[in-house]
């Protein structure tokens, strides 16, 4: 069992109070503005409007930006405007609740290869199944489009998952959600506690869809091979840190005990046995207990929940006090966190929210000239500088 100390567990629920302390809701952007912030003020202007459900966001060799919405559109953003025609062969998707087209990626040797990678709900006769396929990106259409992953098990129309990225070995790895399933009865039973099926975990292949002979769980009859790490409800977010490797999730949780995680090999990560969270609504316990031996604690957690949607981890020199540090983006919350990691990068020491009240946040991402840009729901695509 992995103990959390007692500096951490109380960095928690301090955490909110001194996070939205003066910060007030963003309800009209000011172009221009600077706001402020512990260690860097900045300016935000908007890069693309338009945009039905921005859900993630990549950038090509040649500057383009590509834009997912979840309705199933690839968009280019070129050189400021954003093009009126979507991307030619993007797949159906089954955007169905909080399904959808969801998160593009570049093969890491994209410029020999222009292969994009997407992941997205795909439609099956009764219900969808996260699915990962990667194409020929040329002259703006998708092209000799392949399945590189597909989850084995459907469900409700939620928990996906989704996120994709690749590690500095470039490995691919893919979350998926717990589909919703119910966390009820004996919760060790749950199917994101079962290796034999793909719900609630982290997924690690090779780019063309091979498993690595060396997954943890490779030659076991009762799990899956592509299985990574598992107990997760529906991580939403991941990078790869820059300095340690080390790969970085954040998972949606119920009403509290939204996490931040390392993905290691083989690991349990708990849900829904143990985590900090409650049910929806008269807010009924849903946790054995908090801790539990051979499963997880969460490098940090959020307790009320701010819905974690999008990580980045910043490695850019236009904001040289945040290297190394962690942005998480909210839903519920509707704001942009900041996590300060310790030297190593291995824990969280303190958090701060840099925006409050400025929209669902869906992604974030550094742009080839180190500014922070993230995708809202209500507002498109944004853009953090340095304010001079």
């Amino acid at each position: 069992m992995t103990k959390r100390n007692r500096s951490n567990r109380t960095f928690a629920s301090l955490a909110l109070a001194t996070a939205i302390a003066g910060l007030a809701p963003l309800s009209a952007l000011a172009q221009g503005d600077t706001y402020r912030s512990a260690a860097h003020d900045f300016e935000i202007t908007t890069v693309a409007e338009g945009l039905e459900v921005p859900w993630s966001m990549t950038w090509l060799p040649n500057g383009d930006m590509l834009v997912t919405e979840r309705p199933g559109r690839l968009r280019i953003v070129r050189n400021g405007s954003l093009l009126a025609a979507p991307v030619e062969g993007v797949p159906e998707v089954h955007a169905v609740g909080q399904g959808g087209l969801f998160d593009v990626l570049p093969h890491p040797d994209f410029e020999s290869n222009k292969l994009v990678y997407l992941s997205f709900s795909k439609p099956l006769p009764d219900e969808s199944t996260t699915t990962v396929i990667r194409g020929t990106f040329e002259n703006d259409r998708l092209s000799n489009v392949e399945t590189i992953f597909q989850a084995d098990t459907a469900g409700r129309n939620g928990h996906y998952g989704g996120r994709i990225a690749f590690d500095n070995d470039g490995y691919l790895f893919i979350t998926i959600g717990d589909r919703q399933a119910p966390p009820s009865g004996n919760l060790e039973a749950h199917p994101a506690q079962d290796l034999a099926n793909h719900n609630g975990t982290v997924i690690r292949l090779h780019d063309d869809g091979r498993v690595p002979s060396d997954n943890p769980f490779v030659g076991r009859r009762d799990a899956l091979p592509e299985i990574y790490s598992y107990g997760h409800r529906n991580p939403q977010g991941i990078d790869i840190h820059p300095v340690t490797g080390d790969v970085w999730t954040d998972e949606h949780g119920p009403q509290g005990g939204d996490e931040l995680n390392i993905e290691e090999a083989g690991k349990n990560y708990g849900w829904p046995v143990i985590g900090y969270g409650v049910n929806y609504g008269p807010g009924l316990p849903i946790h054995s207990s908090q801790q539990s031996e051979g499963m997880e604690q969460p490098k940090h957690f959020w307790v009320p929940s701010i819905a974690t949607a999008g990580l980045m981890i910043y490695s850019g020199d236009l904001f040289p006090n945040w290297k190394g540090d962690i942005f998480v983006g909210g839903l519920r919350g509707q704001q942009l966190a900041r996590v300060d990691l310790n030297d190593e990068g291995k824990m969280a020491m303190m958090e701060e929210t840099l925006l409050n009240g400025i929209g669902r946040i869906r992604d974030i991402h550094q742009g080839p000239e180190g500014a922070i840009y993230i995708a809202t729901e209500n507002r498109g695509i944004l853009r953090l500088t340095p304010s001079n």
